[in-house]
């Protein structure tokens, strides 16, 4: 799984294992030992490792291609949770795991925003509110 990851993720950015290990401060057979599975890298390089790619060090141990519709470790802070139907009104369910990392309860309110080019955000009632409260702020 990890060694997986590294190399998909690696590939991904378009790193050659000389660009990781310069990252890492380690030698590219260093690399290419983690790459086959041969050797894992302590935590403090693996910290490193996840650091120059961008991505949270659990998610690339974790990572399980299936569990994200087949894509590559995704950026920290950002999150595939999955395919849902519109139903004959218009309604989705927000996925569980979306709505447990965002405290979203039943009785919430969101905002449903928009963007012609980019397509559709939802966002918390009162996150937004803040948001769009900062950005008057700074307008003044």
């Amino acid at each position: 799984m990890f060694s997986d990851n590294l190399v998909s993720t690696r590939k991904l950015l378009q790193m050659t294992q000389e660009d990781l290990a310069d990252k890492v401060g380690v030698t590219r057979q260093a690399v290419a030992k983690w790459e086959s599975g041969e050797t894992v890298p302590d935590l403090e390089k693996s910290m490193l490792i996840a650091d120059a790619f961008g991505v949270s060090l659990d998610e690339l141990v974790k990572h399980e291609p299936a569990d994200n519709m087949g894509l590559g470790v995704a950026p920290r802070g950002k999150h595939l949770f999955g395919v849902v139907t519109v139903g004959d009104k218009g309604q989705i369910v927000i996925p569980a795991k979306a709505r447990k990392l965002f405290d979203i309860k039943p009785g919430d309110s969101v905002v449903v925003l928009g963007d012609e080019g980019t397509g559709i955000a939802i966002m918390k009632t009162d996150g937004f509110l803040k948001m769009a409260d900062n950005i008057r702020k700074g307008l003044k």
